[in-house]
């Protein structure tokens, strides 16, 4: 019988401690804002995936700057039915990629959607002992102890950042004479992409959208910019309907109850028996 539960009872920090405790082989798949995968084969992290596009392997290489758009429209267009590891090897064999820049970006897709997940609060799960990605697919083995200690630190950093920006909803404009402060600055290509977006008619959501950049990144990126000098917020007022939806949802809100700390650790200790059982 698998493992169940929610996040709000057993955070992803917790569940990972304790398959990597355990040593256990199969899958975690949690269901919050959009459908989430991590594999494990004795312990370690083999593979993840989150959401239904962008977790093949063509993706990947773009995201990581090893393949151009164009580059990949043909892939999309022309190898629709190649697997990963046909499509690595075909990559490989005509130049396009080495093995390294492989295995780099399929390393940093996985790490890119766990550490999007130690920032979920809620959302159900469950774990299939034994179950595997399929045999197409790429899997990196990667040790949990240094994920769980960089995913914890990063939970903590998040939780910085969404209180210094609490509304991504919301545009910048550069202080004054950004392109003299610009050159003696060294950004990243990423910072580089999202200084390239700043104006008024763009929010942080969008800009983060544009550049393929999870909440955390671009909240990262902005903060930065923000501590730098370089760009203020611009507060743009939200449509009547919008003031209308919220102000009826804050007054419709009821106080959350929170579990109390025995209950928290009775679950906890079920859970970790279960998962052991296993």
């Amino acid at each position: 019988m698998a493992l169940k539960g929610n996040l709000r009872d057993f955070s992803t920090t917790q569940l990972l401690n304790l398959i990597n405790l355990a040593r256990k082989t199969g899958t975690l798949t949690i269901e919050g804002s959009e459908p989430a995968q991590m594999s494990f084969r004795e312990g370690k992290l083999i593979y993840a995936s989150m959401g239904r596009n962008g977790n093949n392997l063509a993706n990947m290489l773009q995201r990581a700057g090893k393949l151009s758009d164009k580059q990949v429209q043909i892939i999309e267009s022309r190898a629709q039915n190649t697997s990963d590891k046909q499509l690595g090897h075909l990559l490989i064999q005509a130049g396009y990629v080495t093995q390294s820049d492989i295995i780099q970006s399929v390393r940093q897709h996985v790490l890119d959607v766990v550490y999007k997940l130690f920032t979920w609060a809620e959302g159900l799960f469950r774990f299939d002992a034994n179950e595997l990605p399929s045999a197409d697919r790429i899997t990196i083995p990667i040790d949990l102890e240094s994920v769980i200690m960089e995913g914890s630190r990063r939970l903590k950093e998040w939780e910085r950042l969404q209180e210094e920006i609490p509304d991504l909803d919301v545009s910048l404009r550069f202080t004054d004479r950004p392109d003299a402060r610009l050159r003696n600055i060294n950004l990243t290509v990423e910072e580089w992409r999202v200084v390239s977006f700043i104006n008024p008619r763009n929010t942080i959501r969008q800009i983060a959208r544009a550049n393929n950049l999870s909440d955390f990144q671009v909240r990262r990126i902005v903060y930065g910019l923000l501590q730098a000098g370089l760009v203020e917020f611009i507060q743009r007022p939200k449509p009547a309907h919008v003031r209308r939806r919220q102000a009826a949802a804050a007054a419709g809100t009821q106080p959350v109850q929170q579990q109390s700390p025995s209950v928290k650790r009775s679950v906890v200790h079920r859970l970790i028996d279960r998962i052991r059982s296993l």
